[in-house]
């Protein structure tokens, strides 16, 4: 479990910037982006989404990358906006869903400073991204800050528990290349994971934040936290 003590130690080391490790900008944004564009679950969890919030809902997508979850939700109706701290990424998202013929409100900021006003969005949901937040806890509070009463925030994420042949399985779903698929598990095994946090040490967490507590569901080599604001 992390103690507020551990918490502050942290933080004391990584406040300075927003996020762990290199900054999702030029080369690296592009390759991110291209290995990607051809992940089938973006449809899935769009579909999840637009069943639990009403006909034209709010959603917000925190860290979308390139939007490619964003342009999923948009058309299904939804009323999407979208904030990331890369540069390169908030001008992604706004190319691509141009190109798809959908509207996103896209932000450049922080996960723990949202440029939105209270209450503003019936579901939060971040991909991929938590584990690289420098202020997780600051980031599930303002989650829990700009949504509406009854809403969800899911953070879908790498378990710090995944196995080797987990990871080779998850990689081998994105039909990659064989350098760029032995380049992403390296990346998994030795950069990501060691980001990623336990199922337990979401719990806490959760525990310490706003939302007081949530339920999560592990899947392949993820979890999926959902939380509910009261």
């Amino acid at each position: 479990m992390i103690s507020h003590t551990m918490y502050n130690m942290v933080m004391s080391k990584s406040e300075a910037k927003a996020y762990r490790g290199v900054g999702m900008e030029g080369p690296i944004a592009t390759w991110y982006a291209k290995i990607t564009k051809t992940d089938r679950s973006f449809g899935a969890i769009a579909d999840a989404i637009a069943a639990a919030v009403p006909t034209g809902g709010r959603v917000l997508e925190v860290a979308p990358g390139p939007g490619y979850l964003a342009i999923e939700l948009a058309k299904r109706g939804l009323r999407v906006s979208a904030v990331d701290i890369s540069n390169a990424f908030v001008r992604m998202v706004g190319e691509n869903a141009r190109e798809a013929g959908v509207e996103i409100d896209v932000r450049h900021g922080n996960a723990s400073a949202l440029p939105f006003t209270d209450a503003a969005f019936d579901y939060v949901v971040c991909r991929a991204a938590f584990k690289n937040f420098a202020d997780p806890l600051g980031a599930l509070n303002e989650a829990h800050r700009v949504l509406a009463r009854g809403g969800v925030a899911s953070i879908i994420d790498l378990r710090k528990e995944a196995t080797r042949d987990e990871i080779r399985a998850e990689v081998d779903t994105m039909k990659l290349s064989r350098w760029n698929a032995l380049w992403t598990r390296w990346t998994f095994r030795w950069i990501l994971l060691g980001r990623a946090y336990t199922v337990e040490a979401t719990h806490a967490l959760v525990a310490q934040s706003a939302f007081g507590a949530g339920d999560i569901r592990t899947d392949g080599v993820g979890f999926e936290l959902r939380a509910t604001k009261r």
